[in-house]
């Protein structure tokens, strides 16, 4: 059985919304900047991560004209992932709410040991 509780997933959203707010928002792609050859990624690596870091957009590399990788800001990445992961939890604790598993706050509690 999933522990899961309305007024906790509420709680846990307000005090994780802030944090995801914070995220930087995707600025559209500038396919004249923002698609790149790996030839010059090869070339000179400093320009794409200036370029990634100052822009906040991910840049894709090409090889053969065909997307090959992304280089995105680690803090996006950690932003993205924490966020992904958050929606997962919402998601998943809506699936075991239809599914009729959930716990009152004090049963929560009192599994975790937590006083009143």
């Amino acid at each position: 059985m999933k522990l899961f509780d309305r007024s906790f997933n509420r709680c846990y959203y307000q005090c994780h919304s802030e944090t995801i707010k914070e995220a930087p928002m995707r600025s559209n792609v500038k396919y004249s900047e923002d698609i790149v050859p790996i030839s010059d990624l090869k070339v000179n690596p400093g320009r794409i991560l200036n370029q990634v870091d100052k822009t906040s957009r991910p840049v894709l590399l090409t090889s053969r004209g065909r997307g090959v990788a992304i280089v995105q800001s680690l803090k996006n990445y950690e932003a993205k992932e924490e966020e992904q992961a958050f929606l997962r939890g919402v998601v998943q604790g809506m699936m075991d709410l239809e599914e009729g598993q959930e716990m009152s706050l004090a049963d929560v509690k009192k599994r975790l040991g937590l006083s009143g």
